[in-house]
């Protein structure tokens, strides 16, 4: 710990205790919105395959795959990767090797996960990979497992995915209790890695980012680009100051979010937003806010009033009119909604049939309207589906009308600089380019640079790549205006 803190120091960093939270990382100058407060590459990844997607080992790209001959499990997009990967997967390999298909069948990633980081740790004991004060096992043994919060059944999966991790490695001097033990800080503590566009792509330990604690009006947010972590401030972080960065998505009521919390990182949320001992003011936003997101609409659709449940009980009233709307309406609606497979819409899209899904998305987007109100989460995350399927299909003029109908929930629903929030303009912008709507273009695209520039930095390829976009709008903008002169 004393090592990490000297080269902690050195980046203007340091690790405390803070009662209830234990490590926490604070800086020790002020950091302003942009800048890069750390970097980890991660102990130990993998990339998120399944059944219908593979990725490459040390890339992460879907394309020009091939699978390694011998353990039949690892792919590899080209030989360059396959070298890189090579002291690492030559010890995989041989234990992946030793496995009948049927039990490679249940080598998931996280199984893969654990076994890598074992794997990790023998080619460093042994030096024949080389670690660091940022870069140990030792890291990994002072992460927190939550083994005393979780229930029985977790324990359970646990013990039966550590046996099988036994299994495959065969290492006496490893026991089950100790890798299950790994499992439980795998979930409190490893990253879901994504690319610029928030899409995820692999799983990682990055046991020096896992000491940065929550917060759900976080001053710092973590991106990715390749498989490096960066961890930028998104406000001015003052010195002195704890970095915090959001673990799950923020969008929703204080009950939503707190909920989430305590079934993935087992604590419950005591930042200014989730806290009741705040003013009357903060206590009537918090009920607003939770009311508009997660609420009902008014029966009047002229009215943008949100709903609070009356005192008997029987119904909700508008805030803004004081109309009620029947509890046994509500519930009527709902069922309905309930009745339509949203799940077989997934699977439609999933499988390429993009039209069908469409179809059964829209007629429920068409009963939450009637429901829920207008700036609805659930609404909203309606619409990014059909949104999606339209792109798929090239249906450039309405997947328009659906992005820009997201975006004031977007506005309501995040902070003034939230990548998100960036990326739907970034859409936006493409699409009105697209159709030749250039000057509505340049406003949105500038509003996703103003964003992005400060989220992810603007050295790296995805921002330079939409600074190049912004400037050749402006270019074909300023083109058209000059030729209507």
């Amino acid at each position: 710990m004393e090592d990490l803190q000297s080269v902690l120091v050195d980046r203007n960093l340091t690790v405390s205790s803070v009662p209830e939270k234990g490590r926490s990382l604070f800086v020790t100058k002020d950091f302003y919105p942009g800048e890069v407060i750390i970097s980890q590459e991660p102990y130990v990844c993998v990339p998120n395959n399944n059944s219908v997607q593979k990725r490459c080992e040390g890339c992460f790209t879907t394309t020009n795959l091939k699978k390694c001959s011998r353990c039949q499990v690892v792919w590899y997009c080209g030989t360059s990767c396959q070298k890189l990967e090579w002291k690492f997967h030559r010890l995989e390999c041989e234990v992946l090797s030793r496995l009948d298909n049927d039990k490679k069948k249940f080598v998931t990633p996280s199984i893969r996960l654990m076994v890598k980081l074992y794997l990790r740790r023998k080619l460093q004991n042994e030096k024949i990979i080389p670690s660091t004060v940022m870069d140990n096992y030792n890291l990994v043994e002072a992460l927190v497992s939550h083994m005393s919060d979780i229930t029985k059944e977790q324990l359970l999966l646990y013990a039966q995915m550590a046996n099988l991790v036994n299994v495959i490695l065969q290492w006496p001097e490893i026991n089950i209790k100790e890798i299950a033990e790994n499992f439980s800080k795998f979930a409190c503590n490893a990253h879901t890695i994504c690319d610029s566009e928030l899409r995820p792509l692999g799983t990682g330990l990055y046991p020096v980012i896992s000491i940065i604690n929550h917060s759900c009006l976080p001053n710092s947010v973590l991106v990715f680009e390749g498989r490096s972590a960066s961890v930028r401030a998104v406000q001015h972080v003052p010195k002195g100051s704890e970095v915090l960065i959001s673990y799950i998505e923020t969008a929703g009521s204080t009950m939503t979010r707190q909920k989430a919390l305590k079934e993935q990182y087992l604590f419950n949320c005591t930042c200014p937003r989730c806290s009741k001992l705040l003013v009357l003011k903060g206590q009537y936003d918090d009920i607003r806010e939770s009311a508009i997101l997660e609420g009902y609409r008014c029966k009047n659709e002229k009215c943008d009033g949100f709903l609070l449940r009356t005192t008997d009980g029987k119904g909700f009233q508008c805030q803004q009119c004081g109309l009620v709307r029947e509890k046994e309406e509500i519930k009527k609606t709902a069922t309905e909604i309930n009745s339509l497979s949203e799940e077989e819409a997934s699977k439609l899209s999933s499988a390429g049939y993009y039209q069908e899904a469409i179809s059964i998305y829209k007629m429920i987007e068409k009963l939450q309207t009637k429901l829920y109100h207008p700036f609805s989460i659930s609404l909203m995350r309606t619409r990014e589906k059909i949104l999606k399927s339209l792109m798929e299909l090239e249906h450039w003029s309405e997947a328009l009308a659906y992005c820009k109908l997201t975006i004031p929930v977007y506005q309501s629903a995040y902070p003034a600089i939230h990548p998100l929030l960036g990326l739907q303009y970034y859409t936006c912008g493409k699409l009105e380019w697209y159709l030749g709507e250039t000057e509505e273009a340049v406003k949105s695209l500038t509003k996703a640079v103003d964003i992005l520039r400060i989220t992810h930095g603007t050295n790296t390829h995805f921002v330079k790549e939409l600074l190049m976009k912004l400037e050749e709008a402006r270019a074909e903008a300023s083109y058209k205006s000059s030729s209507k002169e």
